[in-house]
């Protein structure tokens, strides 16, 4: 399992509390990258503006990534744009939340 792998499987630890559902299958997450002295950069975005965890939950997937053995730094960036939208859900979150 590749460093990556490590840190999307850290992130699948975290939930929207709105939702029951890992912040990786709600589509939140846009990038995961690493370098190759083990940086690791998170673009995400949050449902709304408005989220009630707009300043917690990059905080937290900060703190998950950063806990993954290989990482020596991790900075998470919030964006807009693309705005999120409910087709960004994997299919299987889709399915969840009734929208099959």
């Amino acid at each position: 399992m590749t460093l990556k792998d490590r840190i999307i499987a850290a992130i699948q630890t975290v939930y929207d509390p709105e939702i029951p559902i890992n912040i990786w299958e709600v589509g939140l997450i846009y990038e995961v990258n690493v370098s190759d002295d083990g940086k690791a950069h998170v673009l995400m975005t949050l449902t709304s503006p408005n989220c009630p965890v707009a300043e917690s939950l990059p905080i937290e997937v900060q703190e998950k990534v950063e806990a993954v053995e290989g990482v020596t730094a991790a900075e998470v960036e919030i964006t807009w744009d693309p705005p999120w939208d409910p087709e960004m859900m994997s299919e299987a979150a889709q399915l969840e939340l009734g929208f099959y």
